[in-house]
Formats: structure tokens, C-alpha cells, sequence
């Protein structure tokens, strides 16, 4: 292929992909506001943990629709109406004024990432030829970490722009709205992405798919020779025929013999991916560093290492994919999650609890001094050997009021092995689970059933994803940390037997090819 072709294939790419940014940034800039929303708006852990997942929800009822929406009216102009539902949602929550309000604010943002997150690598997939498509689509999970480091450290960058003495930054009032701040930045990229859009031709097979294949051959020219275009222009062309594509495809479809394979594939890698807690990580990364005893600063700074470990591990993905193939990496990554997960929990587990002066003055105010010294002389073992003791000094409404402020105080562990495992976690998901899965969902099915197959499976992902950034909190509080990563380094270890006994390899091979090896 010339370099010319190349070349305007991954322009093309780059723009549909930055749906993957606005849907990294979008979900995860709420990893550095839940701290402040927090007391401001007096959530309790699952109304805390709604702030987060609500965008997750809607983002799950779209995917519902996106793929059969675009389907009739094209990838291109879904994504273009994706673009306006960031902005507003942007916008919406920067100005809110209540949790319920911030809550649909984000709940519209969701719409247009589940738009997004199912329409962007199925338009890319389209577009590319075998030979390159893995790195292609690959594009968008590139722009969803590059998204997710973005908001890391905007949010860094907002709160030190809160504590300057510059005139500028005190009339922008970054330290009074510094959540607000964070949350108002998308605004400037949705608007871009909604322009660029404009660059972007239609997808030649769902132009065929429509009838209009002189319009196909000549958006398909540009990106290879005259006569390879017309030779995928065939193909293409009697794979639909050979379908009947004009019978509409219904969910029902997917459930056919035939199929059972590539949906129990697409089902338990879309469940695999969210279950081994990537979100929690995420979304609530300062939260978690904070709970090993780190300062706010500290957390929000290592969260930003997490950020960037997570795009350079996902640029090598990029790389290896259509080297090493999509098993090897699904496999090598997913055997480091369970490990990581497994050291994480040791590392929360053999944590010690004991306070000092210092820790006890940091305290809120919320009871005497004299009760809280009693806690100076003791060391605990176990957060909840502490718990017991805090809530008979202080009582138990007041510890369970400020619990987060007493285990900050109190904890001792090795942070060093604790950033190590959650570094590692983060390294292993990018090279494995965040890029291969969605090469693997816009490889998998036949072509009339891509859209609804995709959105089917983008469902159950993102429902998990939902259920999983919800009760996180709350796991945090109710079963501890050490529990939580345990259960799931567990899922990581049962997803690596899935993985090798079941997926097969699909690498180099055409969409048609695949559909024959797979579909029987």
C-alpha cells in the first residue's frame, strides 16, 4: 500500500477516534472530583459511587441502540450527534447545582460514550485492510488513555492552579470550582471532534450495505489501488449478498447455533474486562492511593504516573498486535492482572494501623483531644482491630462519619509495592484487555450482524463496568481493600483459563475469513 493511502487512513482514523479521548477524559476526570463532591453535596458510599457510574449507565442503554442507529444512518453522522452530548453534558456539570443535577449532566455524557465507544472502532475496522486493521482500531483505545491521562493531570493542574497566588487563577476562581473546572474542560475537545467529523468519508460497507457501491469505490480508492478497492469492493459485496443483507438482523439473530461461539467469545471477554476492576482503578485512583496513607497532593500525582503507564503500555499494544497476534497478548496481560491483584491484596492486608501526634492533630475536630491521645500508645494489626478501638474512644457515629480520615491517619504499609502492583495492573490491562478486545468485537462477527452484535456485547461490557464503579466505595468500606482486589485477581485467574483454552487467533485474516472459520 502506498504511503500516501496510509497515511489518509490513519488521518481518518485519528479523528473518529478522538471519540476515544472524549470518552477517556469523560469517565475519568471524576476520579479527581469525588473527593470534593463528596462533603459538598454529604453523599453517602453508594451515592458517591452513582456520581461516578451514572455516566456508565446511560452510556450501557446506548450502546443498545447505537450500532442498529448506525446501521441506518450511518457511522459518521451517530458520532457527530455523540460530539453535541459531550459538550452539553460538559457544560451541565461544570454549572451544577445539586447532585441530581450533576448526575443527569453526566448521565447525558454517557449517551455519547456509548455512541462512541461501539461506533468508532467499527467504523475503523471498516475502512482498514486486514494488514493494518488491528493497529487501526487500536487508534481508539490509544485516544481513550490518552483521554484518561489527560484528566489525571488536568486535575493536578487545576488543584495547584487553586493554591496560586496568581490574580488570573484567583479570578477564575480555580480554587472555589476547582471540581467544576475539571469536569467544564471537555467542553473544548467535544466541539473539535464535532467539526472534524466533517473530514470523514462515509464507511464504504455501509454504503454497499445501502446500494450506493459507485460512492464505496471511490471513498475505498483513496485509501488503496484502484484495483484492490474493487477486489474488497467484491468481497464485501458477495458476503452481503450471500447473507440476504436486506432481511433486517435482530437480537434474536445472535442467539442462533451458528453464532454460539463468537457470542460466548464477545460475552465473556466484554464481562472479563470490567470485572478485573480497571474502572476502579480509574475512576477512583486518588481515592485509592489516599486509603495507603498518601496525601492529596501525592495521590493525585501518582495517579497521573497511572495515566501515563497506561498510554505507553497501550502504544505498545499498538504496536505487537498485528505482530504477535491478539491471544498472545490477551493471555501475557491477563496473567499479569491476576498477579498484580494478588500482591495488591497482600500488600492492604499485612498493613498496620497505629497513630502518632502529628496524625491525630490532622484529625477532624469531632472529638476531644484528650480521647483521641489515648490512641497514640496503641498499634493495630487489622483495620478493623483499629475500627474497634476508634469507635469506643470516639464513638462509632463519629468513626463512621470520618472513617476514611482515621485509616489516612492511622495506616503503615509499603506504599513503594502498592504503586508497583497498581502500576503493573495498569500495564497489564493496556497491553491485553483494553486494546485487543475491541479488535477482537469488530472482527468477530459476520458482517450483517456487526452492528447489533457489537452493541450487544458493548452492553454487557459497560452494564459490568456500571455494576463495578458503583459498589466500589462501598466495597472499600464494607469489605476492605485487601478483599476487594483479592476478589478480583480471582476473575483475572478464571478469564486466563477462557482465554486459553477458547479464543482463537485472528490476526492477518479478512473480516469474510474469519465469518467462514468461525460462523458454522
Amino acid at each position: 500500500m502506498k504511503t500516501q493511502n496510509t497515511t489518509i487512513i490513519m488521518m481518518i482514523a485519528l479523528i473518529v477516534a478522538l471519540g476515544g479521548l472524549l470518552m477517556g477524559f469523560d469517565a475519568s476526570v471524576i476520579s479527581g472530583v469525588v473527593k470534593f463532591i463528596e462533603p459538598e453535596f454529604e453523599l453517602t458510599k453508594l451515592e458517591l459511587g452513582w456520581s461516578v457510574a451514572s455516566l456508565t449507565l446511560t452510556a450501557t442503554l446506548a450502546m443498545m441502540v447505537a450500532g442498529p442507529l448506525s446501521d441506518k444512518y450511518g457511522r459518521r453522522t451517530v458520532l457527530r450527534y455523540a460530539a453535541v452530548l459531550y459538550a452539553i453534558s460538559a457544560i451541565g456539570s461544570a454549572v451544577a447545582p445539586s447532585f441530581i443535577f450533576l448526575v443527569v449532566a453526566r448521565m447525558i455524557g454517557g449517551l455519547g460514550v456509548g455512541a462512541s465507544l461501539i461506533l468508532a472502532p467499527m467504523y475503523i475496522a471498516e475502512i482498514s485492510p486486514p494488514a493494518m486493521r488491528g493497529r487501526m482500531v487500536s487508534f481508539n483505545q490509544l485516544n481513550i488513555v490518552v483521554g484518561i491521562s489527560l484528566a489525571f493531570f488536568t486535575n493536578y493542574l487545576i488543584l495547584q492552579l487553586g493554591k496560586s497566588d496568581a490574580s488570573w487563577a484567583i479570578n477564575l476562581k480555580f480554587d472555589e470550582y476547582n471540581w467544576r473546572w475539571m469536569l467544564g474542560l471537555e467542553t473544548l475537545p467535544a466541539i473539535l471532534y464535532f467539526f472534524g467529523l466533517f473530514a470523514v468519508p462515509k464507511s464504504p460497507r455501509w454504503l454497499i450495505m445501502h446500494g450506493e457501491t459507485e460512492e464505496a469505490i471511490k471513498i475505498m480508492s483513496r485509501f488503496s489501488d484502484p484495483s484492490d478497492a474493487q477486489k474488497q469492493i467484491l468481497t464485501i459485496k458477495k458476503s452481503l449478498d450471500q447473507e440476504d443483507n436486506k432481511q433486517k438482523s435482530a437480537v434474536k439473530d445472535l442467539f442462533s447455533p451458528s453464532l454460539r461461539l463468537v457470542i460466548t467469545i464477545g460475552v465473556v471477554v466484554a464481562i472479563l474486562q470490567q470485572i478485573t476492576g480497571i474502572n476502579s482503578v480509574f475512576f477512583y485512583a486518588p481515592m485509592i492511593f489516599e486509603q495507603s496513607g498518601l496525601g492529596t497532593d501525592a495521590s493525585f500525582i501518582q495517579a497521573i504516573l497511572v495515566g501515563i503507564v497506561n498510554l505507553v503500555f497501550t502504544i505498545l499494544a499498538i504496536l505487537f498486535i498485528d505482530k504477535l497476534g491478539r491471544k498472545p497478548l490477551l493471555s501475557l496481560g491477563v496473567a499479569g492482572i491476576a498477579i498484580s491483584m494478588f500482591v495488591l491484596s497482600y500488600g492492604f492486608n499485612s498493613a498496620t494501623y497505629s497513630f502518632t501526634n502529628e496524625s491525630i492533630a490532622g484529625l477532624p475536630e469531632t472529638a476531644q483531644q484528650e480521647q483521641l491521645d489515648a490512641l497514640v500508645s496503641s498499634s493495630f494489626n487489622s483495620e478493623e482491630e483499629m475500627e474497634v478501638a476508634a469507635s469506643a474512644i470516639v464513638g462509632d457515629a463519629v468513626y463512621a462519619d470520618h472513617k476514611n480520615d482515621f485509616i489516612k491517619a492511622s495506616i503503615h504499609m509499603n506504599t513503594g509495592l502498592i504503586l508497583f502492583a497498581i502500576l503493573s495492573f495498569v500495564a497489564s490491562f493496556a497491553i491485553s484487555l483494553g486494546p485487543v478486545m475491541w479488535v477482537l468485537f469488530s472482527e468477530l462477527f459476520p458482517n450483517k450482524i456487526r452492528g447489533i452484535a457489537i452493541s450487544f456485547v458493548g452492553l454487557i461490557n459497560s452494564a459490568v463496568s456500571f455494576i463495578v464503579q458503583w459498589i466500589f466505595p462501598w466495597e472499600l468500606d464494607v469489605l476492605g481493600s485487601s478483599t476487594t482486589f483479592l476478589i478480583y485477581g480471582v476473575f483475572a485467574a478464571v478469564g486466563l483459563i477462557f482465554i486459553v483454552r477458547v479464543i482463537p487467533e485472528t490476526k492477518g485474516k479478512s473480516l469474510e475469513e474469519l465469518e467462514a472459520q468461525l460462523v458454522k
